[in-house]
């Protein structure tokens, strides 16, 4: 345990605070220089479980060229380090703070911290944009240390990483629906672009996107607007009107408007994002599924059913020979679609592709994600629909019991939910 490296340190040296000092002192000067380094890079990691892939990426983005392993179990023998379990160690609170006075009087001080920054970069840069449980659980233990980064050693990112460690902590909690835990996150990567790179960088267009991204997803719709604008300009001025970002951009504040009902304005951004990645991209390209997907929606809720499904099935053939099985865009359209034949009142059609689109959402974020909650309130719509009041009723509980904890009393999803069970249970009074 913790306690019992301050216990074997305290036994080589008078009690109290100093005594520590000095046993971590002559243990200090037992070591060789190899292990010294070892032990300061260690320092810059957060007060939190450190997982070896991890030491080991920062070492080697710090060019340490020796026996890393033989050099931690030497630490582990002088209690400087704790041994959990599974190649994951820890560094005590006290013996931290002295190893960090020793990381600074070492030359190579700088190249410490840069290493662990870029290692810390290649962590948020391999959670993706739609994060799903496998993405969360993978990036878990690497969290606290990402947030350490951004918090103490912003200084050591180059610019071209500087918002990589915000956007990669803002996907591993949107990725679990919690909207709240992420925001911080995204207004800090747009307000440090900002202060280190101006106003006017493709990164902090980025950043502009990725909040305004986040303002939809909590139903601020007013809030994300002018962050879409701002990001669509300063990317077709940066980086040219051919630009992928530009069909990123156009496609989202598409979307934005077909959450506000805006389809006369959402439909010729979605038109322009189709035809700009088609030329850059190609015909066959999950960008094209998307905004075909992405249209599709625009002429379902126009009521344009027969241009909207022979989109929809492009969109989801494309995603089916381009994209690993059970993606999450796949799932996406499944429940697109699904939602579509409810609203046609084609019912039999609508009930597996509505079960389908649970399961997987289920699968790829757990019981407890919005987008599971979004799923439930459609099956539970067309079972009531059909008068299958008894199956309907638990779903829309269970929708709006998510929606309440992961989005708030006031966001739409939430409100649309409550409706439905409020309707529901009207209809079922005799």
């Amino acid at each position: 345990m913790l306690a019992d490296i301050l216990a074997q340190l305290q036994k080589q040296a008078s009690t109290g605070e100093s005594g520590v000092a000095v046993a971590f002192e002559l243990n200090w000067q037992c070591l060789e220089a190899e292990a010294q380094k070892l032990a300061c890079l260690l320092s810059l990691f957060a007060l939190a479980p450190i997982p070896w892939s991890l030491v080991e990426s920062a070492a080697s983005a710090s060019h340490l060229e020796f026996d890393f392993k033989a050099n931690c179990t030497i630490l582990v023998e002088r209690y400087l380090l704790q041994e959990l379990a599974d190649d994951t160690y820890q560094v005590h609170e006290r013996i931290r703070e002295l190893l960090q006075h020793k990381l600074e009087e070492l030359t190579e001080a700088d190249e410490l911290k840069r290493g662990f920054c870029q290692a810390m970069v290649a962590v948020a840069q391999d959670v993706p944009q739609i994060a799903t449980l496998i993405h969360i659980a993978k990036a878990t233990l690497a969290i606290p240390h990402l947030a350490e980064v951004v918090t103490v050693y912003q200084t050591w990112l180059n610019d071209d990483d500087l918002i990589w460690p915000f956007e990669g902590l803002g996907r591993f909690y949107e990725g679990q629906g919690a909207y709240e835990q992420a925001l911080p996150w995204y207004e800090q990567s747009l307000s440090t672009g900002r202060e280190r790179l101006g106003k006017s960088h493709p990164n902090v267009a980025i950043s502009l996107n990725n909040l305004a991204e986040l303002y939809r997803f909590q139903g601020r719709y007013s809030d994300a607007e002018p962050l879409y604008m701002q990001a669509l300009e300063m990317i077709k001025r940066l980086l040219g009107e051919s630009h992928p970002n530009v069909a990123i951009t156009l496609n989202n504040l598409a979307l934005l408007y077909f959450y506000q009902k805006r389809y006369i304005e959402a439909e010729p951004l979605s038109l322009q994002a189709i035809e700009l990645d088609k030329r850059i991209l190609g015909e066959k390209h999950p960008d094209v599924a998307t905004d075909l997907h992405n249209l599709a929606l625009i002429y379902r809720a126009q009521g344009r059913y027969n241009e909207a499904e022979a989109l929809f099935l492009q969109a989801l053939k494309l995603k089916q020979d381009l994209l690993p099985e059970n993606h999450p865009l796949l799932a996406d359209t499944i429940y697109a679609l699904g939602y579509m034949y409810k609203v046609q009142g084609r019912y039999n059609e609508a009930e597996p592709l509505c079960l389908k689109a649970l399961e997987l959402d289920k699968h790829l974020w757990g019981n407890n994600h919005p987008s599971v909650a979004v799923s439930l309130n459609n099956l539970a719509e067309l079972y009531h629909l059909q008068g299958r009041y008894s199956e309907a009723e638990p779903l829309y509980i269970q929708a709006l019991k998510i929606a309440e904890q992961q989005l708030g009393a006031n966001h739409p999803n939430t409100i649309t939910f409550r409706g439905n069970l409020e309707d529901l249970r009207r209809n079922r009074q005799p």
